[in-house]
């Protein structure tokens, strides 16, 4: 019997760049987005644990390039999309997940790190990838732009303002590239992870997690990766040509909860 629907749900064969994928949610989208059959270009600064995800991926048969990418270059950034456009012949999903917390009071010396690598990695890489992924999405029949965000661009964490602007800025970078590429098809969204189990979070008590769960999510507990990269793969499909401008929220139901 022939489907009722017209609308594909799949990215097999679809050119997919994921940044910051060596570890935490870009792995875990690396390899969905393997899984699903997708054409990988993943980009990180840590070149072993890069190289590790790439055979990952190469077990189940995905093709994948890799790139060493320090994001706070801007030229670096522009040369390696251009190069993944290159090599594949296109490109049809650009993921801006890279990110990292630099905790830092205003008046401490570590301020001026946390602020400029901050916003360099996490707002302004962001934009550069899009403008250097552009001719190639232009030409894609179901361009898709995902930036990685946070919780943290809906509220505020104490020591954290860098980080915190930074992922406001990328939540206002969304909207406006939805509403400056939507004439050409071109879907911007942004998706919102609320505690995840991570690199970031890797550092605090299982204790201290527990208890914030228990306090803060609807679902009492942190996320896994691949729960937040399923997020994403929603949002990356042809299907998915109406949503865009969105904020989706994967926080377990922080940003609802009061007590």
């Amino acid at each position: 019997m022939a489907k009722l629907s017209k609308l594909s749900r799949s990215i097999d064969g679809s050119v997919a760049i994921v940044t910051g994928a060596a570890s935490g949610m870009g792995r875990a989208t690396a390899h969905l987005f393997a899984d699903e059959g997708a054409r990988l270009a993943i980009f990180d600064i840590n070149e072993a644990a890069l190289e590790a995800v790439a055979e990952e991926v190469r077990s189940v048969g995905a093709e994948v390039l890799t790139l060493l990418v320090d994001l706070r270059d801007r030229q670096a950034v522009e040369n390696a999309v251009g190069s993944v456009i290159e090599h594949f012949g296109g490109l049809d999903i650009l993921v801006n997940n890279a990110g990292f917390a630099l905790p830092a009071a205003i008046d401490s010396d570590e301020y001026e790190h946390s602020w400029d690598s901050s916003l360099d990695v996490m707002a302004t890489a962001q934009a550069w990838a899009i403008r250097a992924a552009l001719p190639g999405l232009r030409k894609s029949p179901h361009p898709r732009i995902i930036n990685v965000a946070s919780t943290e661009a809906h509220g505020a964490t104490r020591f954290n303002s860098a980080y915190v602007v930074a992922k406001h800025a990328s939540v206002g970078l969304t909207r406006a590239m939805a509403v400056d590429l939507g004439k050409e098809g071109i879907t911007v969204n942004c998706v919102c992870p609320g505690p995840v189990h991570t690199g970031i979070t890797q550092g605090i008590p299982d204790e201290n997690k527990e208890t914030f769960a228990n306090r803060r999510t609807a679902l009492r507990r942190y996320a896994q990766p691949e729960e937040v990269a399923h997020a994403t793969l929603s949002l990356v499909l042809p299907a998915a040509s109406f949503i865009t401008g969105a904020t989706l929220v994967v926080d377990g139901g922080v940003t609802i909860r009061n007590a």
